[in-house]
């Protein structure tokens, strides 16, 4: 029987799709432990970073295996398989493509040669040099038969092959003189025969943890993947900073300044709530992000209903802030959004119904405030509205515990292109009137910066203010697809392969590009208006 292909069907709405992360990182050094499956169960509580394919990678000393497919953690992996993975290192990945499509040549650990052995290596993140990285592949490894020329397309890959090196360097050493090279946002796990090593960009704009066990070592992209494995949290692996660990113990050395940039949507949504982040309970920021909605944007109700999961904690900040009762008036069917099998039509007229179902007798006469994180397209809240007052609500005010979204992301979150972001061109009152709400509240930016305890400045929030800590390049160089792309017929550039690319094109094409997307000129990105 065939298998899941790793497309799964998130958009039960017809083109709806949430931000969906890069990916999940994973790795483990421990000597007489069961690697592999401690990164299995690592990769589980990662699961939510990446669903479209999955892989591990084990060393025991002299050799690597690797196994990777398409599917979610629990497909990809059984007791057989796990059971060929042998060794005390292991670098496991789960992954969301945002440089390279979606497909097994592109699943992770990628693996290339060293002057000495071989690497794997896993990725979360994006790059945003990748097109003259490449270029430096090629100037340095003409003859590079790795994963790049067997089709991977991925910014990881171009990594890879840069880890190459040469007979005079280790790989450490070659590590510490790449890296410095790659910009945009990048948490990597990384092993050769011997030795796991982790490093983190300049800005850490994605999270990065360093755990003990018993008889070794684990790094992960959230502190969950610690909790699951019995690991105990010791520290956050600095941005800038590469450690090392193998027989000798654990080293540490930096090969940049540190700059932090810590992306503001893992407190919103990314991250999973008993996951903590730079010191701060992602659980308790999305409370505080509640509490500071209610003050911001009262209105009164009777009820108070989060969209389940991601709603949840702010809806409960929101009712212990106003005082209006928290209630559950949705169920979700948590396996749906999870399956290989398209939906057939009178199903998905049906849509949102088969993630959520409303519950009658506790809606119905009610004046509901509802509570989500965000609003990307405007689908599912426009579906859900109209689902609540078919079930008999009184009113329906929904109310957003971040920003309104109104630019992309470059740094390893995949939200909808500019021109399909509802926030982008819209009052919040035209929004409303898009979605079918009585009212209609955003969180403010300073109210979602204070709820994270984090300063100001040692946060992004390019999605929400069009302001990149992290240079970005040309439009040419920018895109999920930029390793993909066919060289036009006639010579010429291809161009953009994605709205994406349109938004940031030179200045001189702007005008026209965003006209082509029904948009109008909002400054460049990294200049507020």
């Amino acid at each position: 029987m065939a298998g899941g292909d790793g497309l799964l069907n998130h958009d039960l709405l017809p083109n709806e799709k949430g931000p969906q992360d890069a990916c999940g990182v994973f790795g483990v050094w421990a000597p007489g432990e069961e690697v592999a499956k401690l990164s299995y169960f690592g990769l589980y509580a990662l699961q939510h970073r990446g669903q479209e394919s999955a892989g591990i990678a084990t060393s025991d000393g002299s050799k690597i295996l690797i196994y990777k497919d398409m599917g979610l953690v629990s497909q990809v992996f059984n007791e057989a398989s796990l059971g060929t993975l042998l060794g005390h290192i292991a670098v496991g990945h789960t992954r969301y493509s945002t440089t390279g499509s979606s497909s097994w040549q592109n699943a992770q650990p990628t693996l290339g040669r060293t002057a000495t052995g071989t690497v794997a290596l896993g990725h979360n993140g994006n790059l945003t040099n990748t097109a003259e990285l490449l270029e430096l592949v090629r100037e340095r490894y003409p003859k590079v038969n790795g994963e790049l020329a067997r089709g991977n397309t991925t910014d990881t890959a171009v990594i890879t092959a840069l880890l190459t090196g040469d007979l005079d360097h280790t790989l450490e050493s070659t590590a510490l003189e790449v890296l410095p090279r790659l910009r945009g946002a990048y948490c990597l796990v990384f092993m050769d025969e011997t030795t796991l090593y982790a490093a983190r960009d300049p800005q850490g704009v994605r999270p990065l943890v360093l755990g003990r066990l018993e008889r070794g070592w684990v790094v992960a992209s959230e502190t969950a993947a610690l909790d699951i494995v019995g690991a105990s949290f010791v520290r956050e692996v600095e941005p800038g900073e590469l450690i090392t660990i193998d027989e000798n113990g654990l080293r540490t050395q930096r090969f940049a300044t540190a700059d932090p940039k810590g992306c503001v949507f893992e407190y919103v949504y990314l991250a999973r709530p008993d996951t903590t982040i730079a010191g701060r309970g992602v659980h308790e920021a999305r409370v505080e992000m509640g509490r500071k909605l209610a003050a911001e944007h009262p209105v009164e109700a009777d009820l108070v209903i989060p969209t389940p999961e991601s709603g949840t904690p702010a809806a409960i900040g929101y009712a212990q802030a106003s005082g209006i009762p928290f209630g559950q008036g949705l169920v979700k069917n948590s396996y749906v959004g999870r399956t290989f099998i398209a939906p057939s039509q009178t199903i998905r007229q049906r849509g949102i119904r088969l993630k959520l179902n409303p519950l009658k007798n506790v809606i119905k006469g009610q004046r509901l405030i509802v509570v989500d994180d965000s609003i990307v397209r405007g689908n599912t809240q426009r579906a859900l509205v109209s689902m609540l007052r078919e079930a008999g609500a009184a009113e329906v005010h929904v109310r957003i515990s971040s920003p309104p979204i109104t630019w992309p992301c470059f740094y390893g979150i995949d939200f909808a292109s500019r021109a399909e972001l509802v926030a982008t061109g819209l009052e919040i009152d035209e929004v409303r009137q898009s979605i079918g709400a009585d009212s209609l509240g955003y969180l403010s930016e300073d109210g979602m910066i204070e709820s994270t305890e984090q300063p100001r400045e040692r946060l992004c929030t390019a999605c929400f203010t069009g302001i990149y800590p992290i240079a970005l390049p040309d439009s040419e160089h920018l895109g999920k697809n930029l390793l993909e792309r066919q060289p036009a017929s006639n010579g010429c550039d291809p161009g953009p392969d994605s709205e994406l690319e349109a938004v940031l094109a030179p200045t001189i094409q702007r005008e026209d590009a965003l006209a082509a997307l029904g948009q109008v000129p909002f400054g460049d990105p990294g200049r507020q208006e």
